[in-house]
């Protein structure tokens, strides 16, 4: 039997990480059709992994972290973690054949490489690395197969999403607005869950309490990351700040509305279509800050009713 040669990519990073990385992660397969690809990243991504279809399994890797000895000694291995030098110096510790990076000063091995870019979308920076390394790269190659509707149970289908949740404080918007975007949205007759990620149950059920929705609508604590991205599949529209839920959405072609605060759309937005609506006032901050972002906290709760109407108005007009 022959033994197919190793590729490496380093990505030890989170959801949304692990969603902009989806065009880089086909176009390496396309260029490396013959390689047993292996990505390096959190465990509870490999469901996602084997979605994207580009992927022969995930290694359990944290940032910046020696790889494990599994993955010494690769044919290829590919950089998606930063420009360096500190996840340069990981791949090349374990002693791969190529390596494929931005250019680093500091890292000899990268001179000649492509350069870092400040301003340049977190989906586009991956796929120009890899086209200026002679791997094309399609940056719209965003979408995933949605998971069997069967999965969910009936009265999680079709629903509209509510996360108001976010790692770092200065990404959460209060959850009073929250409460009042669920409350109307019920009110107009939608059927509203209001969901959250490992430790946000109290702050879901919070949503519910102020909003005056039955606790049944909270969807949050116990569920895994691959029945979320099945119920965000098949949601009717999601609204969320800037987190995974949002990139989940990008990538079913799920209707949203995404709050920006500290970070630009522009960096980590959804690309420009007429399912998406991105709210932002301009401003410039800390995503992981431990307050909320001024930006942020200037989004009002009319502007987020307002374009979650416009989403309704605009899939009215596709069914007509």
């Amino acid at each position: 039997m022959t033994v197919r040669p190793l590729l490496v990519m380093l990505r030890p990073l989170g959801l949304g990480d692990f969603l902009t990385g989806v065009p880089a992660y086909r176009a390496i397969a396309c260029a490396f059709p013959d390689h047993r690809r292996i990505l390096a990243a959190p465990a509870e991504l490999a469901p996602l992994a084997d979605v994207c279809g580009a992927i022969d399994a995930v290694v359990p890797t944290r940032p910046l972290e020696p790889l494990p000895h599994q993955l010494h000694y690769a044919d290829v291995a590919v950089d998606l973690h930063g420009r360096g030098p500190a996840s340069h110096l990981v791949l090349l510790a374990a002693k791969p054949r190529r390596l494929i990076a931005f250019a680093n000063d500091a890292v000899k091995a990268s001179a000649g490489f492509p350069k870092w870019r400040e301003d340049e979308h977190e989906v586009t920076r991956w796929c120009r690395m890899l086209s200026e390394s002679d791997v094309p790269a399609d940056a719209s190659d965003l979408r995933l197969p949605a998971p069997p509707l069967t999965d969910l149970p009936l009265r999680l289908r079709g629903a509209a999403i509510v996360h108001p949740g976010a790692a770092a404080a200065a990404r959460r918007w209060p959850v009073e607005r929250w409460a009042r975007v669920v409350a109307e949205r019920v009110r107009a007759g939608d059927r509203v869950l209001i969901t959250g990620g490992p430790g946000e149950s109290d702050l879901a059920q919070e949503v519910a309490q102020r909003a005056g929705v039955s606790p049944a609508c909270v969807v949050a604590g116990g569920m895994n990351l691959m029945k979320f991205a099945t119920l965000v599949a098949h949601a009717s529209y999601v609204v969320s700040g800037d987190t995974g839920a949002a990139h989940l959405a990008t990538a079913f072609g799920r209707p949203s509305v995404t709050l920006f605060g500290p970070t630009p759309p522009q960096y980590w937005g959804p690309p420009q279509h007429s399912r998406h609506r991105v709210l932002w006032k301009g401003t410039l901050g800390d995503p992981h800050g431990k307050a909320i972002d001024p930006g942020l906290l200037a989004i009002e709760v009319s502007e987020v009713l307002d374009a979650i109407e416009q989403l309704s108005q605009t899939a009215q007009g596709r069914r007509v």
